[in-house]
C-alpha cells in the first residue's frame, strides 16, 4: 500500500496544502517518512490524516466559483469503530461547505472495506447538502465495499457510480458529467 499515492495529475491546477481555504492549508509532507497505516501496512506519506486511523483522504480539487471538490480516499472506511464518516464530515465536508461548497465527489477505488454503524450522520449531512443544493457522489467503490454500503441502505444519501477512466478528464468535466448523472438518477 505504501505505493499508492494520490492522483497528482490535477497538481498544477490545485493543490490543497498551498490552498487558505483548505483544511489541510500548510501541510508539510515527506516523501522519505512513512508514519501513517492501514491494517499495519504503511501509506503514502501524501495521503492526509483527518481523524480516523483508518482512512486517509486527499484533496484533488476544491472549486468555490463552482461549489465542488474532489476527495480521493484510501483505507478502510468503519464507522463502527472509528466513526469515520463524523470524522469526514466534521473535520473536512463542513470545513469546506462554510466555504460555499456543497458538492463532493468522493473518490472511493481504494476503500477496501466498510463497516456501517447506522444512519445518523448520513441523514445529518444529507439534509445539510440538500438545504444548498448539494450531494455527495461516490466513485468506483471496490465490489465488497460498493454491496456493504448499499447493504446498510446508505445509498439513498450518497450516490454510488461507476466511472472507470475518471483520471481521464479534467476536473470540470469530470464535475459536470457526475452533475448530468446525478440529476439523471433523481429524475428515474
Amino acid at each position: 500500500m505504501h505505493n499508492i499515492e494520490p492522483f497528482y495529475n490535477w497538481r498544477h491546477v490545485y493543490v490543497s496544502e498551498e490552498d487558505k481555504e483548505s483544511p489541510f492549508y500548510n501541510r508539510v509532507y515527506s516523501e522519505f517518512e512513512f508514519t501513517k497505516t492501514v491494517y499495519n501496512y504503511y501509506i503514502h506519506p501524501q495521503w492526509d490524516d483527518f481523524g480516523s486511523s483508518t482512512l486517509y483522504l486527499k484533496v484533488l480539487l476544491a472549486d468555490y466559483s463552482e461549489k465542488y471538490a474532489i476527495i480521493e480516499l484510501i483505507g478502510e472506511w468503519n464507522d463502527v469503530i472509528e466513526n469515520d464518516i463524523m470524522e469526514l464530515t466534521r473535520n473536512v465536508l463542513e470545513h469546506f461547505m462554510s466555504k460555499g461548497i456543497h458538492k463532493f465527489i468522493l473518490i472511493c477505488e481504494n476503500v477496501l472495506n466498510f463497516h456501517s454503524a447506522g444512519k445518523e450522520y448520513y441523514e445529518e449531512l444529507n439534509e445539510e447538502l440538500l438545504e444548498n443544493k448539494g450531494w455527495v457522489v461516490c466513485i468506483n467503490m471496490p465490489t465488497q465495499t460498493h454491496y456493504e454500503f448499499r447493504k446498510s441502505k446508505l445509498d439513498i444519501y450518497f450516490l454510488l457510480i461507476e466511472l472507470i477512466d475518471w483520471r481521464a478528464y479534467k476536473p470540470f468535466h469530470l464535475f459536470t458529467k457526475i452533475g448530468k448523472e446525478f440529476e439523471e438518477r433523481l429524475l428515474e
